[in-house]
């Protein structure tokens, strides 16, 4: 067993996940052990590798707006007024400090969405 460094040994690792997790393994068996320890060495390389940037701030207000059932006006209560709605929307405004902060806190959009670039 070995440190996963490329697609190459990922795949390999993957293949071999498969092999094990269709075998009646015991509790205690070193197969057991060698598919946690491939497992865990696979998140790391997953983890490593395949990092999603957050979605920039527009995106995450407009997809939390359609989960709550919102409509563009509706969001005049965190941003002030209803012209602040179309113009932060729009790209025109940034956000403050203030309507990330009501919009973390009182929509429960991600605060690492609001403060993307």
């Amino acid at each position: 067993m070995k440190t996963i460094k490329t697609d190459s040994d990922h795949e390999t690792a993957l293949a071999r996940i498969y092999e094990l997790m269709h075998k009646s393994l015991g509790a205690n068996s070193p197969e057991r052990d060698e598919l946690d320890i491939l497992v865990m060495l696979v998140e790391r390389y997953e983890a490593q590798i395949c990092t999603i940037a957050p979605p920039n701030p527009i995106e995450a207000i407009k997809f939390r707006m359609e989960q709550l059932g919102m409509k563009n006006a509706d969001l005049a209560e965190y941003l002030g007024y209803s012209s602040r709605v179309s113009e932060v929307l729009s790209g025109k405004r940034r956000l403050s400090v203030q309507m990330m902060k009501n919009l973390h806190h009182r929509m429960g959009v991600p605060a690492a969405s609001l403060l993307a670039e």
